[in-house]
């Protein structure tokens, strides 16, 4: 009895729907590299390296980590100093160089765009520093303004001039 031999087939056509599973991954990637890509964009623009933006938001994380090894009083004032220097950078010398007390703080307060209440909660930046070693703060309260001095330091460069124009000009409001 002859044996009888079948056709050849060919394989089937290959479907392009739906993509192999290394598609879906490098699609997964590259979107997750261009939202990352946004995000560093946008830090080097508002934080561009060598900016009194980036130096000042530095320092301020640094003590912001070392705030546990100090002592509440060298903390408020390290984060005082810092606040000066981040207004002298900001609005410029002049004007602000003969400010203390409730003065310096209602300025602050002015410059402040997010609505911190800089004068009544920033009162321990202008009497700590000069209380006795052993004075006592409520917990939180100099996170608190640590984390509003770097809510200032990121406001807009049209807010700051803004700021500028008022603290040059005397105004209140």
């Amino acid at each position: 009895m002859p044996v009888q031999l079948r056709d050849i087939h060919g394989l089937d056509p290959i479907s392009w729907w739906p993509p192999a599973m290394g598609v879906w991954v490098g699609l997964l990637l590259g979107i997750l590299l261009l939202l990352l890509l946004a995000v560093i964009v946008r830090y080097l623009i508002l934080y561009p390296p060598g900016s009194w933006r980036s130096a000042a938001r530095a320092a301020v994380r640094a003590l912001q980590r070392k705030r546990h090894q100090l002592t509440p009083k060298e903390t408020a004032s390290r984060l005082s100093e810092l606040l000066r220097r981040i207004a002298m950078a900001r609005f410029g010398r002049e004007g602000l160089a003969s400010l203390t007390g409730r003065e310096w703080l209602e300025r602050l307060q002015l410059s402040d765009s997010s609505g911190f209440p800089w004068e009544e909660k920033g009162e321990i930046l202008i009497t700590l520093p000069y209380a006795p070693d052993d004075q006592q703060v409520k917990p939180g309260q100099i996170d608190e303004l640590i984390e509003a001095t770097l809510d200032l330091i990121g406001s807009s460069r049209e807010d700051a001039r803004r700021q500028q124009r008022r603290w040059l000009r005397g105004d209140d409001v």
